[in-house]
């Protein structure tokens, strides 16, 4: 018998128990199901006997790659611990005064915009917005920087973003081979005065698409070897503020595409690249009041002809209108979307910098045009004062035609003095020692007259130069007149009547509440993986530590970063398994170019150039073959069986056929299906078998932390999706991270960069313009795995894959589940069979999807992989209850489509074919509709507690697409519509 416990001892031991607790721990946070909730779910998994949670993954996961010993990660902190650790690895980083250039600025960003864009969940925990009727606001956003960039540029349609400006200029070198007269030309000049990362990724981006890159000089170039493209850069990095019309006729004359990178803030007084003939305009919006962060995220632009509208990268955001007529915003031409166009993609870029680019448009719609040229007049003048100065003090400045940067010829020995002069104080130049010494100095909004007081007293530390005698001789401009900007620019109404914060503050916030977001209900997004983001991840990108740092800042300055960017590659490692990390791919699809750049350069290494055949299995992401095209490789489909699994024999028999030229397999695990392949192991023996390697999308790597690991059973390369599995947020499509991890014998080939010291001897140089990528968001995932520690990411993984077998459990009867494992159960998400509904009762899967919407969510993937289905994935993060809702409202709608089957609705007029219904529809004085208001509006009882309304009725793509409209209208045009 139990002896009971003395009062006083009892209340002892559970004082030492609370006293062990602590309030702040992470996991129960992040996780949404509790210790009952859990309970209840198995039950429903399991009704027949009781299952625990390691039964179930044994049940889903394939015994020879199931893990059963923990990773090898420290214990996890509390929040108050883990940004206690962050921020004392913060304080290494030293946030010295940079005026070093070469298209990174500091900006200042608007607190209004900061606060109420950059760390606001309910922007930057939006999806991509596919689902057009729920996402207006942000689209509205991404529509004004279009319009933003193509007044700027003088070009006639601009994407929603890309990047960064090195890859947008890569692309560039895309569009033009593609749109190129000169047929199998190989050739492309790009000007040695292009920013030196951007030379470098074109190199590397070339390289395997057998190009030539010639780097010189344009304006000797007569451009008689055929040559399909060709890259200026205005102004150059050196501050060259060139007159290229001549240069652009010459050059088009003989057929050449010609791409100008340029600076937005520049264009508001500089003739813009179209106006001086160019067929693309590629830059970065990010002195635009996006922080420097290190090197990003940033977002890029890139505005062409609208002869090269379909040609054009990444997404492209249209007007048209809804079933009611009332105008509404969706991504337009969506053929060009790479998961249809496949191997046949002219790019694998299906991401953009959405939040970023909504920053940046932002900050134009709070500036005004007015308010823009102030800012770039302003910048201009004191690069004036500088330039004077210096000539004053006896420097020779190298260009006398400048915008915001000046390069002064000096020698070696003095650039040495001037250096540690520099140094002293704490500023960072740009030095150049080759045959001859220069230093670049780049002025930008936050500059001062006191900085051109350091600036000067650095170089001419005996002499007292008067700063305003040299105003005083301040021009309008260091151009020839003919350069100077003559049309007018951002006259559309967006950009005139925002400017008082309190104004810009109503304006986002109405855009806002038209966008469905993390905060609203949960977004069940197969592959796509849509978690909580939680605060104390995104506290510390704001910290000037992380956001105010140059990316080409010497590494002893940045101790806090590399110490950082080592954990954070050691647990990446540890996690999956593999040798090495490189953390510079700035998005899933760039992680999938470089992964297999990595394979590529490693059979070249071995003289196997000839391997170049890439299988891919036929229900891989669209980006797989396109990354493998731009890669160099050659596609080979590879079948699925009547499971959705791959199919091994038809695998054997194509790897065996290429075997002598076989260089990579690409699969996605779990599969793209959402189930754990019981052959891979198998898979990948395959391809060793025969010299290949083998490369893991790892999108799905949120059904495997903990669990398994792709390095054990044969992986050689894996590309994570940080912005999935790891935390950092989908910011309405994009910032995304997509670093690699490798083998070790694939080491020495991963990513390297130009302008970081102890890098040379790398086989493959960079695939994007900063070093480690978007590097001020990797602190969210740092925090992440060291909040949650090995036991909390287990966990996490094992109630993701529950939470999906729980939906898949509840919505069975209603809805075939179309793929599972074995045992009959799913990974981390399951897909919804719902094409037998098109006979039975004419609905579509769009028609679900756009029903949701009155019920308060988002729609699951739909039709991919398969058409006529739904991809439902609920993650970790989402409790019982919120999993509840989601089957109900699922299974409401099956019941409506009941009533179609039965003839009690139309199969035309019925509530799913008229769904969504906006407020503007439901309280019109008119409604011919034959259901209820009350039906269309509140057709469960919590949207009458609180209801998410779509924007906008149903949009007419097509319409869309007929009638192209890509940019705001002026204000002139716009005007009649206000009256």
């Amino acid at each position: 018998m139990t002896q009971a416990v003395p009062h006083r001892q009892r209340h002892s031991l559970a004082l030492e128990q609370l006293i062990s607790l602590n309030s702040s721990s992470f996991i129960p946070r992040h996780i949404g199901p509790t210790q009952a909730e859990v309970a209840a779910m198995l039950a429903t998994v399991s009704p027949n006997r009781a299952l625990s949670l390691d039964e179930l993954m044994a049940e889903t996961i394939p015994a020879d790659i199931y893990r059963q010993q923990p990773l090898n990660l420290p214990a996890a902190l509390s929040e108050s611990d883990a940004l206690q650790s962050l921020n004392t690895i913060a304080g290494q980083n030293q946030v010295w005064r940079s005026f070093m250039g070469l298209g990174y600025y500091n900006c200042i960003t608007p607190p209004v915009i900061q606060r109420n864009i950059l760390e606001n969940p309910g922007w930057y925990t939006q999806y991509t917005p596919y689902q057009a009727e729920i996402a207006q606001g942000r689209l509205e956003a991404l529509f004004n920087f279009q319009t933003l960039v193509t007044d700027l540029t003088g070009l006639d349609i601009a994407n929603a973003s890309l990047l960064d400006e090195a890859t947008a200029a890569a692309e560039a070198m895309s569009l033009s081979l593609t749109v190129s007269p000169h047929k199998n030309c190989h050739r492309f000049f790009v000007a040695a005065n292009c920013h030196p990362q951007t030379i470098a990724v074109i190199q590397t981006r070339a390289k395997p698409l057998g190009l030539e890159v010639i780097v010189g000089d344009p304006t000797t170039e007569d451009f008689q070897i055929p040559t399909f493209g060709l890259v200026l850069q205005y102004p150059a990095s050196d501050g060259l503020v060139c007159d290229y019309q001549n240069v652009i006729a010459k050059a088009k004359a003989q057929g050449v595409i010609v791409t100008v990178a340029t600076d937005l803030l520049a264009l508001t007084l500089l003739t813009p690249p179209g106006e001086l003939g160019a067929d693309i305009a590629v830059g970065s919006s990010q002195r635009l009041g996006v922080p420097l962060g290190y090197g990003g995220p940033h977002a890029a632009f890139f505005a062409t002809k609208d002869a090269y509208k379909r040609q054009i990268p990444g997404r492209l955001v249209g007007l048209s209108h809804d079933v009611t007529g009332k105008p509404a915003y969706r991504l337009a031409l969506q053929t060009r979307e790479q998961h249809i166009r496949r191997e046949k993609a002219t790019s694998n870029i299906c991401t953009a910098q959405v939040l970023l680019a909504v920053m940046a448009s932002l900050y134009a719609v709070y500036h005004g045009p007015q308010g823009l040229k102030n800012i770039a007049t302003r910048i201009h003048g004191l690069t004036q004062v500088l330039a004077q100065g210096l000539e004053q003090a006896g420097f020779q400045l190298v260009h006398d035609c400048f915008f915001d940067t000046v390069q002064i010829a000096t020698t070696a020995t003095d650039l040495h003095r001037i250096k540690q002069r520099a140094e002293a104080m704490e500023i960072n130049l740009h030095y150049m020692e080759t045959s001859q010494a220069w230093i670049t100095i780049s002025l930008d909004e936050t500059t001062t007259l006191a900085d051109i007081r350091d600036l000067l007293s650095i170089f001419a530390p005996e002499q007292s130069i008067s700063l305003d005698a040299l105003i005083q001789g301040v021009k309008n401009q260091a151009w020839p007149d003919y350069l100077m900007r003559q049309t007018p620019y951002l006259t559309q109404a967006v950009f005139n009547r925002y400017q008082s914060e309190h104004e810009l503050l109503r304006y986002i916030h109405r855009l806002q509440a038209q966008d469905l977001s993390l905060t609203t209900s949960m977004i069940p997004l197969g592959s796509c993986t849509m978690k909580l983001n939680a605060t104390a991840e995104m506290l510390p990108i704001t910290w000037p530590e992380f956001a105010q740092i140059h990316p080409f800042a010497p590494l002893s300055q940045t101790q806090g970063y590399q110490k950082l960017f080592k954990e954070l590659e050691v647990m990446l490692a540890e996690i999956t398994g593999f040798a090495g990390v490189s953390l510079q791919p700035n998005a899933g699809s760039q992680g999938e170019y470089a992964g297999l750049l990595v394979i590529r350069e490693y059979h070249h290494s071995r003289g196997a150039q000839h391997r170049q055949i890439c299988l891919i299995p036929a229900s891989a992401h669209g980006t797989n073959p396109a990354s493998a095209v731009m890669a160099g490789m050659i596609v080979v489909p590879v079948n699925c069986d009547e499971q959705g699994n791959i199919d091994v024999q038809d695998l054997m028999a194509k790897a065996e056929k290429h075997q002598q030229n076989l260089a990579a397999l690409m699969i996605t695990y779990p599969s793209t299906h959402g189930v754990f392949e019981t052959e891979i192991r198998q898979i990948c023996q395959i391809i060793h078998r025969y010299g290949g390697q083998v490369y893991l999308d790892g999108a799905n790597m949120n059904a495997q932390v903990g669990l398994c690991r792709p390095g054990d059973f044969g992986a050689d390369v894996c590309h994570l999706n940080l912005h999935k599995t790891f935390c950092i947020p989908h910011g309405g499509g994009g910032p995304g991270v997509g670093p690699i991890g490798v083998a070790a014998h694939l080491i020495p080939f991963l990513p390297s960069h130009p302008l970081i010291q102890n890098q040379d001897g790398s086989h493959l140089g960079p695939v994007t313009a900063a070093p480690w990528g978007s590097a001020s968001i990797l602190p969210i995932s740092w925090m992440y795995i060291k909040m949650m520690g090995a036991r909390g990411l287990t966990q996490a993984t094992q109630i993701a894959i529950l939470n999906a077998n729980y939906v898949a459990t509840r919505l069975a009867p209603y809805y075939p589940i179309l793929y599972t494992g074995t045992n009959s159960r799913v990974a981390h998400e399951c897909i919804l069979d719902l094409r037998p509904l098109k006979k039975s009762a004419g609905i579509e899967v769009e028609d679900i999807a756009k029903r949701l919407m009155d019920y308060g969510f988002h729609a699951p993937t739909v039709s991919w992989p398969v058409a006529g289905t739904m991809m439902v994935e609920p993650t970790e993060s989402e409790s019982q209850a919120e999993l509840d809702r989601f089957c109900e409202a699922m299974i409401a709608i099956r019941a409506e489509i009941a009533e179609i089957e039965t003839g009690v609705a139309d199969r035309q007029a019925n509530v799913l074919k008229f769904a969504p219904h906006p407020a503007r529809v439901v309280t019109s004085d008119t409604w011919d509709r034959p259901y209820s208001r009350e039906k269309a509006a509140y057709p469960a009882e919590w949207t009458k507690t609180y209801k998410f309304w779509p924007a906008v009725s149903r949009i007419d793509n097509a319409y869309g697409d007929r009638n192209l409209v890509c940019t705001c209208p002026s204000l002139n045009e716009y005007a009649p519509s206000l009256e």
